[in-house]
Formats: C-alpha cells, structure tokens, sequence
C-alpha cells in the first residue's frame, strides 16, 4: 500500500486538521459518539471527516460505521463537500453527503464557523443481516448534533425569543434576558444566520452494499433487482414477490436486464471510435496477460513494439483465450458497419462493448458492475470500484503494481474529469471519485 500512498491513489486529496481548536472540535464529536479521543496533533478527513490516522490509531477502520449501517460523520467545514468519500458499506453515501450539503449549505456554514456537525445517517434497520434489511432502506435521515452544543444554544435561544414575543411582560425577566444574550454571544443573530439544518430526509436510490460480499440494487418504478452471490442470505426468498433476483455469474441475465432498463449503451461508432474505450480494454487485456505468463517482466519497458512481438510470440496463448482477438474484431466491425449484433456475441464479451449510459442516473453503479465483470482493466476498476482494485492490488506482483501505479498516474489522475469524460461518457462530475 505503500506505494499507493505515495502516488495519493489510497486516501488522496484528503483535508488535514492541525488547528489546535478543529482537533478539540473533532474529539468532542467523538466523545459523542462513545469513542476515544484521539491523540494525534494533526490528521486529514474525508468528506465524512473519517480520518485514515484516526483509525490506525483506534485500531478501527470502521469507527465512523461500526455496523456498516447508519454511517457516522463529522462535520468540521463546508470544504469537505468537494473530498471523496474514502471509506464507505454503501457506494451512494457520497451522493447523500453531497444532497445533505447542498440543501444544508447555509446552516453548515454559518455553524462550522464556531463549532462542528457530527452524527449519522440513519435508515430503518440497524444491523444487516441478510437481503431484506438491505431492501428496507427506502430512506435515509440524517440526526445531526453539534460539538459545542451551537445547535442546542440555537434552539433554545428561538424560544425564548418566541417567548419574548408572545408572553406579556416577558420582557421585565431579566434572568431570561441575560440568557438570550449570553446565548446571542455563542450563537450570533439567529434571524440572521439559519443555524438548524432545512433537509435532513433523503431518499435512498439505487446502490452497492459490500454486505456479504457485495450486493447491487437496481431500482425502477415498480421493481426492484438484486444482483448478487446466490449464497447471500435471502436470495430468492426475500420479497419474492416484488423484486427480481440475478446472480453475479449470471452473465447473460444481467446484461438483458441492463439494456431493457436502458442502463447500457449499445456499441456504435459514433461514441466507441471517439471515447477510445475498447482499445483501451485491449491494451488493459494484453498487459494483464503479459504478466499473467511471467510477473517477473518489467513492465516500465513494455512499450508498442514488444507488445506486437509478444502477441506474435504467444499468438497461441492469444488466441486460446480468445478475449483480445475478440475485442479486435469487434473494432473492426463498428469501424466498418457502425455496430455490432450483440445477438452474437458471447454473454461474457458483452460487457466488453458497452458502458453505462452517460445520462443515466445509476451511471455510475452501472459502470461499477460493468468493471467488476471486466476485471483486466484495472483502470475502470480503480476509477468505479475501488474496493475492488484494491483487494486485487494485493495479488498483483510487485512489477506489476509499480506498473500499474504508473499507468494510473499518467492516465487518470492527470485530469479525472476530462479521463472521466472521454471515455465513460460522463459529464456530471460531481461523484468525487
């Protein structure tokens, strides 16, 4: 991990926390929530303020979601709205981070100023069990509490500003009127500054859970579908009645599922040709078979010409595992006809030739399962799945993830929304990936 760490593709563009009054501020909201403080001087947070420091210190990554359900978060400032969400059960927590920020834009200001937000995403179960709790989250409500207790200070300054108001000679209390300015002085004006949150209801859409292995659920109108392992608990027997269950290994089920949906883009020319993205999973198909026959080659000298003479040296190999050849003449045949008959190609190649639709609100969980069912391209992976490029990271031989930390740093992360763009399609960049 090392070396991700240095080239900031682990825990990257993460806020660091220094200020001797913002560290007091943190281990206040920790206290709220029954944890030990922290003793560390400085350490940086996500958009939820979980802090990769902070964890190794307690000895416990998920000390913001200790259920992995009704995740925890920290608020310290309104700039943690443009951080990823770096440690997360649920792939639509930074889409509910970002919904709580944007229509609570005015209260986190003004209270971030003197104090920090701090509490949990809560939805209707508290521990998942199996598929049915994972379909009873409809809607998620945001508790929200403050370190220095601003919020509390505000409301009761309200009322006893509506006390003022409404009760006759209310105004001769002068132990009330030594409160509400003691409070005013903590507070500020409060009809001024909007101090208690407007929108703490959301609505919880489509999404990934790393329950069980993980599990994705697809919403509609009036179905759901669960695509998942068959041996995760429920499957198949929860909610028969009102939701379509496909398993992971499905191939052929899940992508009829995608394309009636309208969830995947069918492979024309007039996108296929200009986003360069069957190429791209051709060049990410030969190095992983490159390194697959020997992990010992060093990759860094593997240019355009010694893959030419690999492929001719293993065109045996090549062709025996057949994904290259295919994905060339598939190229061949959009350049030439403008599409191809998806009729006739193998269920598990299908995967290859599409990407989710760009103006699709599941557009990204699409393209997270289209990934995880194209594992050789480690860079769809790491930009949709990172969980999972992760964990086949640490099966990479040391050659090939020096290779791969390269690849992605001259690729992606020279400019991830224009990378993002290009070759996905996707305009909105507001996920933070």
């Amino acid at each position: 991990m090392k070396r991700l760490l240095e080239a900031e593709l682990i825990y990257g563009r993460l806020l660091e926390i220094s200020e001797p009054h913002l560290v007091e501020r943190y281990n206040k909201a920790l206290d709220g929530f029954g944890l030990p403080r922290t003793n560390l001087q400085e350490f940086r947070i996500d958009m939820t303020g979980f802090s990769p420091e902070v964890a190794e210190e307690l000895g416990d990554r998920d000390y913001l979601d200790p259920n992995r359900v009704n995740r925890r978060f920290i608020i310290m400032t309104p700039d943690q709205r443009e951080l990823p969400v770096v440690h997360t059960s649920f792939s639509n927590t930074a889409a509910l981070m970002h919904e709580f920020f944007n229509a609570n834009a005015r209260a986190i200001n003004a209270i971030t100023i003197r104090d920090a937000l701090y509490g949990e995403i809560e939805d209707s179960v508290s521990v998942v069990e199996d598929i049915d709790d994972l379909l009873s989250i409809n809607e998620v409500h945001f508790r929200v509490l403050s370190a220095e207790d601003l919020l509390d200070k505000a409301g009761e300054l309200r009322t006893l500003v509506d006390r003022l108001k409404s009760v006759p000679n209310a105004w001769q209390d002068d132990a009330m009127l030594n409160r509400m300015v003691e409070l005013a002085k903590q507070t500020g004006d409060i009809r001024q500054n909007a101090l208690v949150p407007d929108k703490l209801v959301f609505r919880h859409d489509a999404f990934w859970a790393n329950h069980f292995g993980g599990v994705y659920v697809f919403l509609d109108d009036r179905s759901t579908t669960v695509v998942c392992n068959p041996s995760v608990p429920g499957f198949r027997r929860s909610r028969p009645w009102q939701v379509s269950y496909i398993s992971l290994d499905d191939y052929q089920r899940i992508f009829e599922f995608l394309l009636t949906t309208g969830r995947v883009e069918l492979p024309r020319a007039s996108w296929v040709e200009s986003s360069g993205l069957l190429a791209h999973r051709a060049s990410m198909i030969v190095t992983g078979l490159i390194n697959a026959v020997d992990p010992t080659v060093d990759m860094s000298k593997v240019d355009r010409i010694c893959i030419q003479t690999w492929l001719h040296r293993n065109a045996a190999l090549v062709a025996n595992e057949g994904t290259y050849p295919f994905l060339q003449d598939a190229m061949r045949t959009i350049a030439a006809t403008g599409g191809i008959r998806l009729s006739d190609v193998p269920p598990h190649y299908r995967f290859l030739l599409v990407r989710a639709t760009p103006d699709h609100p599941d557009q990204w969980l699409v393209n997270r399962l289209i990934a995880q069912m194209t594992p050789y391209d480690f860079v769809s992976r790491f930009v949709f799945d990172k969980q999972g490029f992760y964990a086949s990271y640490e099966d990479f031989s040391e050659n090939f993830r020096e290779y791969v930390v390269a690849t992605l740093t001259r690729s992606y992360l020279q400019d991830k929304a224009a990378f993002r763009r290009k070759l996905y399609g996707i305009r909105e960049d507001d996920n933070n990936a």
